[in-house]
Order: C-alpha cells, then sequence, then structure tokens
C-alpha cells in the first residue's frame, strides 16, 4: 500500500501544481479527463462515474464552464439532458495536466517487459469494483485486455 501511495502522490503531483495556478483542484481535472475521453458525455453519466453529488459537481462545472474549459449543451433528443464539450481551452489545458502523467506512465512501462504491461492494466482493471467494469468498457478503457 505504501507503494501504491507514493505512486499516486507522485502521479498527481504535477497536475495539482498546474491545477493549483488556475484555483482548481483535482475534481476539475477528474470533470476533465472524462469529457476530454466521452465529448458529448451527459452530466447523469458524469454523475454516475464520479459517484459524486449533483451539488458537488455543480460547483466544479460551474468554474469550468464560466472559465472557458466546458461548454454545456441541450440533448438533441432531449433537450432537457445536458451534454459536456471541452472547449479548445480545455482540450488544451487537458492536454497539458495528461503531458506529465502520461509520460510518468509510459517511464514506468518502458522498464518492464512487455507482457508486463498488460499485466498492470488487470492488477489496475481488478482494483476496480466488479460493479463498474460495465463503465470500464463503455469508456474503451479495458478495449485491450
Amino acid at each position: 500500500m505504501g507503494l501504491f501511495f507514493f505512486a499516486y502522490r507522485d502521479f498527481t503531483g504535477d497536475a495539482d501544481a498546474l491545477l493549483d495556478r488556475q484555483g482548481f483542484g483535482r475534481a476539475h481535472h477528474r470533470v476533465l479527463y472524462f469529457v476530454n475521453l466521452r465529448p458529448g458525455m451527459p452530466v447523469a453519466d458524469l454523475l454516475d462515474i464520479l459517484k459524486i453529488t449533483k451539488q458537488s459537481l455543480a460547483r466544479v462545472l460551474r468554474q469550468l464552464i464560466d472559465n472557458g474549459y466546458i461548454e454545456q449543451l441541450p440533448g438533441h433528443a432531449d433537450r432537457r439532458q445536458r451534454l459536456l464539450y471541452a472547449t479548445d481551452k480545455g482540450r488544451e489545458f487537458f492536454a497539458r495536466l495528461s503531458a506529465s502523467q502520461a509520460s510518468r506512465i509510459d517511464a514506468s512501462f518502458a522498464t518492464l517487459p512487455p507482457e508486463a504491461a498488460e499485466m498492470v492494466r488487470r492488477f489496475l482493471v481488478g482494483m476496480v469494483n466488479a460493479d463498474d467494469h460495465t463503465v470500464l468498457d463503455r469508456l474503451s478503457l479495458t478495449a485491450n485486455l
């Protein structure tokens, strides 16, 4: 568990510094991640993935929208549905947030034999509650496993 703690601390550290400069936190990063992963994601799906209250999401989402990182549009079939899209500014900021994290993952995988990378991915899937495995599949996070 100690290794997991240090890995997580260092994995989030660089992004935390960038987020802090914008007055944002990890919740903002999570929203940006999933909205960039799935443009047009309904707010309801985001609530289900993040397992947070509407009130918590509303505050974070309002800041991201007001600062021009995300836009919210009505649904195509159901105008009451709210679909989320990253703006150019939101995609660029997310790319900056992800760059150091991706390079950290790539550098770690580079030290392993090729078959070990899949084992690490399987380990991470195993850490996720079984109830959420369908969500991982829907987000294409388990496509190559």
